[in-house]
């Protein structure tokens, strides 16, 4: 009598990210969802976890999927192309992915529908779409006959994501709200990511009790990330304050918080804050990068100016989590004040390169 073959393992999950963050969302996996994190490479973390909503609850990641196939050996050339059919035809358990796909997404109500998705950066003698092709044939027979193709909002998204030698492949699992989130109703020039906003915000080991501070607020960003973690954490206590000078940014702040509760939100000037000395915990923010001023040569006096305000209002051993487009311009700036760089990140955001920086203040000279 035939032995029975052996379930196949439950595959891992993997998650996209902007690239720079991988430390921060590995760090999201491992203590909030309990999962293990297999490997990192730029933009993707690799790992297992159970397959259940929580999944969708990852704060500081784009998307999240169910694992189907990777490799990090693609060639550049055109025998790539069969690779990635064969693997997407004969790696890959399609039913098992599909049940556990419907467990953490259900199945939509009527006829189900499928969107094959690629992703390529980096040179190859293929195009994207030569290599989404090749993904198709792969795909040919293992969803049901009877689904039909979407372009659009299909319950079933099958992704190919290509970097330079390293490709990936999955189910999505996540969906477009898990990116740009559902508060984020108006929108100002140069507005920060969510994701990356929700790093910032883990990166500042809030605690309970503290108040935290985004002096250039925006359109609400980095205060929405925070209050979000803060109820996804059940940390109690926090004040959160956000301002900004440009009213109409004020505005559309308070539109976007208006569904997380009623943080403060006022128009107020970064260089002459309404706090007294020492009475803040945390200060967050994403203060303009150079090409967002109108003479970019000020970015360095905005810099010195705004440290000393906030290391004035920042208690002592306060943290400051500041995303910059200038790294030298801020650590010259906190030069004076005596700062310590506890970490840096270097992320790229709207197309260009910044360092997303973890500063403490040092103890006063009395203590």
């Amino acid at each position: 009598m035939a032995s029975k073959r052996p379930a196949p393992e439950p595959p891992p999950c993997y998650a996209l990210m902007i690239p720079g963050l991988e430390a921060v969302a590995a760090d999201e996996v491992t203590r909030d969802l309990g999962g293990k994190v297999k490997r990192t490479a730029p933009g993707l973390v690799v790992f297992r976890a159970e397959h259940d909503k929580s999944l969708l609850q990852l704060r500081t990641v784009e998307d999240v999927f169910l694992f189907a196939w990777g490799t990090d050996k693609l060639t550049h050339r055109a025998e790539d192309l069969d690779r990635i059919r064969r693997w997407t035809a004969h790696e890959v358990a399609w039913d098992q992915l599909l049940r556990i796909h419907h467990t953490v997404r259900p199945k939509p109500k009527g006829k189900p529908s499928y969107h094959l998705v690629s992703q390529m950066n980096g040179k190859h003698v293929y195009r994207r779409v030569d290599a989404l092709k090749a993904m198709a044939r792969g795909l040919d027979g293992k969803l049901p006959a009877s689904w039909r193709h979407a372009e659009e909002n299909a319950s079933v998204e099958v992704w190919l994501t290509i970097n330079g030698s390293m490709a990936v492949c999955g189910l999505r699992l996540s969906d477009r709200t898990m990116r740009h989130r559902t508060y984020k109703l108006e929108h100002v020039p140069a507005s920060l990511r969510p994701t990356v906003a929700a790093a910032m915000v883990r990166l500042a080991e809030i605690k309970p009790g503290n108040r935290v501070v985004d002096p250039m607020c925006g359109a609400g960003t980095i205060v929405a990330e925070c209050l979000g973690w803060a109820r996804h954490a059940n940390v109690a206590g926090l004040t959160v304050l956000g301002g900004d000078l440009d009213r109409s940014a004020v505005r559309k702040s308070i539109t976007n918080l208006s569904r997380l509760g009623a943080p403060e939100i006022r128009e107020w000037n970064a260089v002459h804050l309404p706090f007294e000395e020492s009475s803040v915990d945390r200060i967050v923010s994403n203060p303009p990068f150079g090409k967002q001023l109108s003479r970019p040569e000020d970015i360095g006096p905005l810099y010195d100016k705004m440290i000393v305000e906030y290391d004035r209002v920042l208690k002592p051993q306060g943290r400051a989590v500041l995303l910059v487009s200038e790294f030298g311009l801020l650590k010259a700036a906190t030069r004076p004040v005596g700062w310590n760089l506890q970490r840096q990140l270097r992320v790229r955001v709207l197309g260009q390169r910044a360092a997303m920086t973890v500063w403490r203040k040092g103890l006063t000279t009395a203590e």
